[in-house]
């Protein structure tokens, strides 16, 4: 058995989960998601856990256990409490900023770039316009989004100017030794 794919998911209070054949339906306060499951891969719920069983013990069965599980302890962490991706944007006169349904940004270009919001994504942006916040309930589109963001800029590796995210470490480089000699 796959070590991960066997571990029982605990469903929090106030999430449904729903099993329709090979497709789930998690609903929670956030919102509802549907996870469709391989074929081999069976779902059960029972005492408050949601499990997950494989039909026979080939290598790519195994694998989509382990994948199918970690795909649904996504989605029902997801509707329970979403999921978030902050950035910050390092520069001179770079900033954003929100307006209806897109986000402006400012990024040393010689136009603005507007980016619009995809559906099921919210998009908070810092007062002081350098800090950016997505959030949603899908996993993977909550880190495509802010992926997409930190592509309008990249950090350069000189100052370490651009988009990037929080947590993210940008090795700068020396730059020219010449002038220093």
């Amino acid at each position: 058995m796959s070590r991960t794919g066997r571990k029982p998911i605990p469903i929090p209070k106030g999430v449904e989960v729903k099993v329709e054949g090979s497709l789930v339906r998690v609903k929670g306060p956030k919102g509802v998601l549907e996870v469709s499951l391989n074929q081999g891969i069976s779902a059960q719920v029972a005492d408050g856990d949601f499990t997950l069983d494989r039909s026979d013990d080939e290598q790519q069965s195994r694998a989509y256990h382990g994948l199918a599980r970690a795909l649904m302890a996504n989605a029902i962490t997801g509707v329970s409490d979403g999921w978030s991706k902050a950035l910050e944007i390092i520069g001179i006169g770079y900033r954003a900023e929100k307006q209806g349904n897109e986000v402006v940004f400012n990024l040393g270009y010689s136009h603005p770039i507007n980016f619009a919001i995809p559906q099921g994504i919210d998009i908070e942006v810092d007062g002081k316009a350098n800090r950016i916040t997505v959030l949603g309930i899908d996993r993977q589109k909550v880190g495509q989004v802010a992926a997409e963001i930190r592509g309008l800029r990249p950090p350069e590796p000189y100052k370490g100017k651009g988009v990037r995210y929080a947590d993210e470490q940008v090795r700068t480089k020396a730059g020219k030794q010449g002038a220093t000699a």
